[in-house]
């Protein structure tokens, strides 16, 4: 039986799964963080390849485009978390890049 990633990790479609499910539930799938990460490249994709389009809200999307990277970024928190700060997954930034990265957003909002 040939068995497709998608099977293996019971993903579904990135974008439904990034945006409707809760931050921790992206550390039940391996690599953890993984349909968050996944989400930011395909808004980058569909954007043409313009990543500040990614940043900010996007007009033709039913939620803002900021909530895929906060996504991503409020996972792999979590993950950090859990998981202490030496330990690493491809999805996630190290955590002291992360948490700098999260500062940096909030900031930027306030």
């Amino acid at each position: 039986m040939v068995t497709r990633p998608a099977q293996l990790l019971n993903i579904q479609h990135w974008n439904h799964l990034t945006l409707a499910q809760k931050p921790e539930d992206g550390l039940k799938v391996e690599p953890a963080c993984h349909p968050q990460a996944c989400a930011i490249q395909d808004c980058i994709q569909k954007n043409n390849f313009k990543e500040e389009r990614c940043q900010k809200q996007a007009s033709t999307s039913p939620m803002p485009s900021l909530l895929v990277i906060d996504a991503l970024y409020e996972c792999c928190n979590l993950f950090y978390q859990r998981n202490g700060d030496e330990a690493s997954v491809v999805s996630c930034p190290k955590a002291i890049l992360l948490r700098l990265k999260m500062k940096q957003r909030s900031e930027s909002v306030k």
